[in-house]
């Protein structure tokens, strides 16, 4: 176990560095000046000449890399262009509200996909089967920023449960953060819960005629306590591979349902970063984007293991 942890770690550590490299050299591909933008009206040459000097782009693409390096690597991402705050505290600032957003849409999604998946295989072909089928269908197919739309038209303008959109910090008022929760929640949670909702049906029907949980049956086991000894902690390995890519999806910042909530997380930096040319911002997201999806599938193959242990890792 040791072994793979420092080999993972390694190549954790591998794919970072390639990451750097692409995104470095893409986003100065990108036209436009990034110091002009910043400066706006305030435009001045010697203003101009004196900040491309502070923020090191005057330098060779080279050094400006190595330099930027450098200080990742001591936890420095540089300074923002826009607001000319350190990256990893604005970044750390938004952080919460993508994290927060992420974690509730990935139980939203569960209390949806794994009731209707289970109760699905226990019926195949059955009318409830059939609809859950058709329901999933029409969450994958729906748009996440339609839905999203639809939920503020009903919920928010005609029902008046919940806001329509903004964020309030968890620290400052708990009961108006999770009203503003509940609506981006359930949009990217319907979505996610649809996806899985397939994954748990498929795993969970191959648990189930598989011979062990037949032995079960033909020793008159009663369904729920099969389910709970054989079915559920077969059936969770490939689904949480699902699980997993999802998290780390909504961990990189959903971009869109942000923008349509006005919900001020990572997807809505990285999109505001892109417009303004904010080279470090953008570095500092992408690289956090790569480092959230390594570790979530560190942490999911480590979990392969807890849950199946046929599984070896080697």
């Amino acid at each position: 176990m040791n072994g793979y942890l420092l080999r993972r770690v390694a190549a954790t550590v591998a794919v970072l560095w390639g990451v750097s490299v692409a995104v470095f050299a893409l986003i100065h591909l990108v036209p436009g000046d990034p110091v002009r933008l910043a400066l706006g009206t305030r435009y001045d040459a010697a203003t101009y000449a004196a900040l491309r000097h502070r923020a090191g782009l005057d330098r060779p693409l080279l050094a400006q890399y190595v330099h930027w390096l450098g200080g990742a690597l001591h936890g420095d991402l540089g300074v923002s262009f826009r607001s000319e705050d350190p990256v990893s505290t604005v970044i750390g600032e938004r952080l919460p509200a993508t994290a927060s957003l992420a974690v509730a849409a990935i139980v939203v999604a569960l209390g949806i996909a794994v009731p209707l998946g289970l109760l699905s295989a226990l019926r195949p072909q059955s009318v409830f089967d059939r609809a859950a089928t058709v329901l999933s269908q029409v969450g994958i197919s729906v748009p996440d920023f339609w839905l999203g739309i639809l939920a503020i038209l009903v919920l928010a303008g005609l029902l008046g449960w919940f806001p329509a959109g903004g964020y309030v910090p968890l620290t400052e008022d708990p009961a108006r953060w999770f009203d503003h929760l509940v609506l981006p929640a359930l949009t990217v949670g319907v979505v996610s819960g649809a996806v899985l909702t397939r994954f748990v049906r498929a795993s969970a029907l191959e648990v189930l005629n598989e011979d062990h949980v037949r032995t079960a049956r033909a020793k008159g086991l009663p369904e729920w306590t099969i389910l709970r000894r054989h079915v559920l902690r077969n059936a969770a390995v490939p689904v949480l591979t699902v699980i997993g890519i999802q998290l780390a999806y909504l961990l990189s910042g959903v971009v869109v349902v942000e923008i349509v909530f006005s919900w001020n997380g990572l997807g809505q930096l990285a999109l505001q970063a892109v417009q303004s040319r904010d080279y470090p911002v953008l570095q500092g997201a992408v690289l956090l984007f790569a480092l959230v999806f390594l570790v979530v599938n560190l942490v999911v193959d480590l979990l392969y293991a807890i849950l199946d242990p046929r599984i070896s890792l080697t």
